[in-house]
């Protein structure tokens, strides 16, 4: 009798392993035929990666080991699910993401191809940021709003715009094509296309290639409590040589 049950149960454990493995050939199968425009984005995305980060070997070290891929390509599906109403799953899909990446991307952004982000930990895109084609961002960006608008609240980011580790870019303004957003720089007012942007708040230091302001160098930075000390030390000796004149 025993032998029986034995015989019964190994029966039913092979049942259950080929039905196991039917379901994952079916999943398998829906992955590997994936539609064309998912898989050239999936595609363009790792290519994006190969191309700017010297620290890539391989096509699957980037699929499997880059949290930038991973936190873009489950913006991919959660995107889909959000413009087809589908608000819930869509920011289900995007706290797991950032749980898991440290990169938070609202389901409501619009980004273009070849979107990079490179570390990406304290990454934050708000939901009515659009992105252009072959961005890059580094990590500690926050692409957010102000408070003060309604609707339109994020900023837009034009064609190959870099912005650099630690910046914020906050207010529904654009970023014109082919600029850079120099590390720790908040940006708040527009910057025009092939311009290169710095300081706390961010001005343009450069444009088309021409340098538009001779201090670029955010090392040797004039102390400002220190130059106002010196103007009204100035003041204080002109002040006592006009008292001693009379």
């Amino acid at each position: 009798m025993s032998d029986f049950v034995f015989e019964n149960e190994i029966k039913a454990a092979h049942r259950a392993l080929r039905g196991l493995y039917r379901r994952t050939s079916r999943r398998l199968r829906r992955l590997v035929l994936l539609p064309d425009k998912i898989r050239t984005e999936i595609c363009e995305d790792i290519a994006a990666v190969r191309q700017r980060d010297p620290a890539a070997k391989s096509d699957i070290e980037v699929l499997l080991l880059s949290s930038g891929v991973h936190a873009i390509l489950a913006y991919r599906v959660a995107h889909k699910l959000y413009v087809s109403k589908h608000y819930f799953p869509a920011r289900l899909i995007s706290q797991i993401a950032r749980a898991a990446t440290g990169i938070e991307i609202h389901p409501g952004a619009t980004i273009g191809k070849g979107f990079f982000i490179d570390h990406g930990m304290g990454v934050v895109i708000g939901e009515t940021t659009e992105i252009g084609d072959n961005c890059s961002i580094y990590q500690g960006v926050t692409l957010g709003g102000t408070g003060k608008d309604i609707g339109k609240r994020h900023p837009t980011l034009g064609d190959n715009v870099m912005v650099g580790a630690g910046a914020k870019v906050l207010g529904p303004f654009t970023i014109g094509d082919n600029s850079k957003i120099a590390a720790g720089a908040v940006v708040l007012k527009e910057i025009p296309d092939e311009s290169t942007a710095v300081g706390v708040p961010a001005r343009v230091v450069r444009q088309q290639g021409r340098r538009v302001s001779d201090d670029i160098d955010q090392v040797h930075i004039p102390d400002p409590v220190a130059q106002e000390i010196a103007r009204l030390e100035a003041r204080i000796k002109e002040l006592e040589k006009k008292n001693e004149e009379e």
